[in-house]
Formats: structure tokens, sequence, C-alpha cells
């Protein structure tokens, strides 16, 4: 009989850890678990992240769900904002979902310039450096490779260590008004090339009206290369 009431007691205790709502330990345990794996996974790509998670509530109580089905995302861009939250859920019979706040400093080296430039300036390898920077408090996002700046064009002045960012450069222009062009005219069977003269600055893309020195008549190209529209 004691053994039959010890048996009892230890299935309805069971059953009742079984059964026992997610408290704010759980939720924190969870998110702490995503955010390591997270920076572990920044740090094999040389990133170092920093982060402290949200405080919740004591009183709050949730549907019952096991550890390993809670899930955890962000719920937006880490790489864009300091301040990320997570979004945290449970798929049981009881479903549920909230949010958790996080602190996240994430640091890595980043492309800056080497001294003040100018506006409409080329970028070149010397007007180049390396710092390590806080990444996600620059929105724009950094560049980290210099192939991806070397010949771009500076749309505004820069001081020396500002990070580059895709909304510094812009391509520059592969043709200016009043430059020499090669006009070429295809068809399937052949081309035609001739001399020309732009009538218009364009990047390569872009549509730009064009002298045909040949017969003085204009027309609408496309630019291909530096000098070069068809």
């Amino acid at each position: 009989m004691r053994l039959f009431l010890a048996l009892l007691l230890i299935a309805l205790h069971t059953t009742a850890l079984a059964a026992a709502d997610t408290r704010p330990e759980n939720i924190l345990d969870a998110g702490r678990t995503f955010m390591d794996r997270y920076a572990s996974q920044l740090e094999a790509e040389g990133l170092e992240a920093q982060y402290t998670l949200g405080n919740l509530d004591p009183r709050l109580s949730l549907a019952p769900c096991d550890n390993d089905r809670i899930a955890v995302e962000f719920s937006s861009d880490p790489m864009q904002t300091t301040q990320p939250s997570l979004l945290v859920s449970c798929d049981g019979e009881r479903p549920w979902r909230m949010y958790l706040s996080v602190s996240l400093d994430i640091f890595g080296d980043a492309l800056v310039a080497a001294r003040p430039l100018n506006r409409g300036d080329r970028i070149s390898q010397a007007m180049l450096t390396t710092e390590r920077v806080q990444v996600n408090a620059i929105r724009q996002g950094t560049i980290t490779r210099p192939e991806n700046l070397i010949g771009l064009e500076l749309k505004r002045p820069v001081r020396a260590g500002t990070p580059f960012t895709p909304h510094l450069v812009t391509t520059p222009d592969a043709v200016a008004r009043g430059d020499h062009v090669i006009i070429t005219a295809r068809s399937r069977a052949f081309a035609v090339r001739t001399r020309g003269k732009a009538l218009a600055n364009a990047r390569i893309g872009e549509q730009v009206l064009v002298e045909n020195l040949s017969s003085s008549r204009t027309v609408l190209a496309r630019v291909v290369a530096p000098g070069q529209v068809e």
C-alpha cells in the first residue's frame, strides 16, 4: 500500500511538472541560448557580439511548452539596429507568442576614409583604411571589401575615419557632356561603328543623347562602357 501511494505521488508530481506553466526564466533561457548561438555564428565571420536581454515581469505565466519547442527568432534585422527584439513563441496545444527586448552591439572591421575626402572624388586604395567599428550602429551598412569601393565616386564630402556605406558612393559617369564616344549600331547580321559626341552625362546602363559626327543626326543610345554607346 505504501509503495502504491509512493508511486502515485511520483506520478502526480511528474504530471504536474510536465504541465507546469512557462515562466520568465524559461523565456530568458531560450533567449540566451539563441543569442549565444548567434554570437558564435558572428564570431566565425570575424565579428564580435555583446548582448543584454531585457527584463520580464516575474508574474508572467504562459501556457506549458517543452523547452525544445520554444522557438526564438529576430523580429528585426540585428545588423541594422542595436535594439532588436526577439520573437519567442510556442506551437503547442495552447500556442503563444511574445517579444523579448535585447540590447545588441556588433563590432567588426570596416573600411573608413583614411583622410578627408571631397564630393566627386574617385575612391582609390590610398583613400582607404580599416578600423574596428560598431557595425549595427551604422544603419546603411558598412563596406568591408576594397573591390566594392575602388573606382566609385563620393556623393558628398566625408571626414577622416568616416565608415563607407553604400549610400555614400555612386557609380561615376561613363561619359560626360561633350565627350567623343564610339557609337555602335547592331543588328543580327552586322555592326556599324562611328564617332559621336555625348550631349549629356550618363552612367553605364543609362540612355543618353549622342550626336553622330558623320551625319550630324542626334540619336538616343545606351552607355555600355566608358566612351562607348550602342
